[in-house]
């Protein structure tokens, strides 16, 4: 009697393993393809991604003159500009299993200017407004005003891992 007890509780151990793995496994873990995610962007000029693991990667060319001309602000708003997106967020939305986005910056000869890594559930949906927000207006008006390309900056400095490249920023 006590095998068949002992026999049961493994028997009932076992089932309810079955049933936590399986409600693991029913959560839609899908990420883009780098097609997809190169499809999401309407960027006028290069844009490459790729996926690492469940972190999509955009590498993006900034034309050196935006360099020579805006100075390390705009070495460290380019990223952001292609980041902070309602192409982004709807990544985010469209694939559950993407746990991050980084986007690379980079000059036509191939040099790294900057990089910024948003984690999936940094913003709320509250914040994501706020974003887009904020982006779109230094996209609109940043050459003319750029206060709001600062603003930009320290929004993105606030809400994701950044590294600029050291050469171009004192």
């Amino acid at each position: 009697m006590e095998v068949m007890s002992a026999v049961h509780r493994l028997g009932s151990m076992a089932l309810m393993a079955a049933v936590a793995l399986s409600g693991c496994s029913d959560r839609d873990l899908t990420v883009p393809s780098a097609s997809e995610i190169e499809a999401a962007y309407m960027y006028e000029g290069g844009l490459s991604a790729e996926m690492h693991g469940n972190v999509a990667e955009i590498t993006v060319v900034q034309p050196s003159r935006h360099i020579r001309r805006g100075g390390s602000l705009w070495v460290k708003v380019g990223p952001y500009v292609v980041l902070f997106t309602e192409e982004t967020q709807q990544l985010f939305r469209d694939y559950p299993g993407l746990a991050g986005v980084r986007v690379i910056t980079r000059t036509p000869d191939r040099g790294e200017v900057a990089r910024v890594f948003l984690v999936r559930d940094t913003l709320t949906d509250v914040l994501w407004r706020r974003s887009l927000n904020i982006a779109g207006r230094a996209r609109q008006d940043g050459t003319r005003r750029p206060s709001l390309l600062e603003d930009l900056v320290r929004w993105g400095e606030d809400h994701t891992e950044y590294e600029y490249n050291r050469e171009l920023t004192p």
